[in-house]
């Protein structure tokens, strides 16, 4: 007997069953995944080249959808309304991340990138998936990233199970990388 496979018809489907989406942000095409499921992770980590020492943003509609992933008594408490005021927003923090926070997420880092998102489409996913999603450009690690649907499709063909063909959210550069802790900005 030969088993049946049902492709997603729809975003959520495809993450729950380990596949990878691409969907608009807040500036450029963003492809993601499950964050704790690690076959659906590596497979995006295949399919953009990159190394899993790199780590990977978590997009997120709120805060409470983070907690499982970031020690929150461990910010600081002088950062604390800084970080928060800053969401929802196309602000992407370093914080501690727990214990239990898979590896293939923070690359084997203490720390972990989350960002809440205000962009209507990672909302919708995130409230419907009921968790954060990955984040991470849709390109292949060293070269430009997909501005348009037509160039990740280009990129990732059908590695990519939905290209989630709604808006951009009208930045002109990726989220802002700042570290709860130190203040430094890794990307801006």
């Amino acid at each position: 007997m030969t088993e049946t496979i049902v492709k997603p018809t729809n975003e959520i489907e495809a993450l729950q069953q380990g596949e990878l989406i691409v969907y608009p942000t807040e500036a450029v095409w963003g492809i993601g995944c499950d964050p704790d499921n690690e076959e659906a992770v590596l497979k995006l980590l295949e399919a953009k080249q990159r190394p899993i020492e790199k780590g990977l943003i978590l997009a997120a509609a709120n805060v409470s959808q983070c907690l499982d992933y970031f020690d929150f008594d461990a910010v600081p408490i002088e950062k604390r309304a800084e970080i928060f005021s800053s969401w929802p927003g196309p602000i992407t923090w370093l914080l501690p991340a727990k214990s239990t926070t898979p590896k293939w997420i923070t690359g084997g880092s203490d720390f972990i990138a989350i960002r809440v998102s205000g962009h209507p489409t990672i909302q919708r996913i995130c409230k419907t998936f009921n968790k954060p999603i990955v984040s991470t450009s849709a390109n292949i690690t060293g070269t430009p990233v997909s501005t348009t649907m037509a160039e990740a499709i280009e990129v990732f063909k059908d590695q990519v199970a939905i290209y989630v063909d709604e808006a951009l959210g009208g930045n002109d550069k990726p989220s802002v990388i700042k570290h709860s802790i130190t203040g430094e900005i890794f990307r801006s």
